[in-house]
């Protein structure tokens, strides 16, 4: 079944869909998956429930891992973008169940990278202040969960790095530390920073790679492909998301540099 791309230029896509319904992306074609799915704590999505109970939300992230299972090669990764936890709604360690939901579709775990956002603050509750009666511990990072399909040495490919030795050294140090993105400045209510795309492209794809995200928002992901000679595709069923990472592109990172 063909499907039009909302957006398409050079070795960039973008595609107007439900990461459940397209049938865009062939199985076995994606080197690389980096994606930062919904975290079910209510943030007002244009097409898209952020409320869910617990259990909805976990089937959910089961249903879209098994899908990119699908997709990747036999040595592809995912670099799953989620929180540590979450206390909106009651307390769950979302990081370890969707680790393990990720298991169970088929994933083999790496590793995990802690990512610091050193603008972030979570400081919106402390529970009995001052008090042992029932305080909050409220960690601001994020995780960064890698996973692989069949095998982790990957065999496919160009296998062209274009990652520098200190860009290695410090990466490969699972602790990062960097900002996180201004939903101001972007236009989307949880836009995550181009950095961590990037990273996540030079230290475990190769250029020429087919790097997917299948919940793409405002087009990080695609911006870093675009930056860094990867194939990308962005799956988003928000049509206003399909324009605003469109444009990102076009002024973030030009495939055609304009005349001097």
């Amino acid at each position: 079944m063909r499907e039009d791309f909302f957006y398409q230029k050079g070795d960039i896509r973008i595609l107007n869909n439900d990461v459940f319904t397209t049938r865009a992306v062939s199985s076995g074609s994606v080197d690389l998956v980096i994606t930062s799915p919904p975290y079910n704590v209510d943030i007002p999505y244009n097409s898209h429930n952020d409320r869910g109970s617990y259990e909805e939300y976990l089937a959910f992230s089961d249903q879209w891992m098994r899908r990119c299972h699908e997709w990747l090669k036999d040595d592809g990764r995912l670099c799953l973008n989620i929180p540590l936890d979450k206390n909106k709604g009651g307390q769950q360690s979302v990081g370890a169940d969707l680790t393990t939901i990720a298991k169970n579709a088929g994933f083999s775990y790496h590793s995990t990278i802690i990512w610091n956002e050193g603008n972030i603050s979570r400081r919106t509750a402390w529970g009995s202040w001052l008090s042992a009666s029932a305080p909050y511990v409220i960690a601001p990072v994020e995780l960064i969960v890698v996973l692989y399909k069949n095998s982790w040495k990957k065999t496919s490919g160009s296998r062209i790095s274009d990652i520098s030795r200190d860009e290695f050294m410090a990466w490969t140090n699972g602790l990062w530390t960097f900002n996180g993105e201004r939903k101001t400045k972007i236009g989307h209510p949880a836009p995550f920073p181009v950095e961590l795309p990037l990273r996540c492209m030079k230290l475990f794809s190769f250029i020429g790679d087919t790097v997917l995200d299948p919940f793409m928002g405002s087009g990080s992901t695609l911006v870093a492909a675009s930056l860094c000679n990867r194939r990308g595709i962005g799956i988003e069923i928000d049509p206003r998301y399909c324009r605003i990472a469109s444009e990102r592109i076009e002024r973030e990172a030009p495939l055609e540099k304009p005349d001097e």
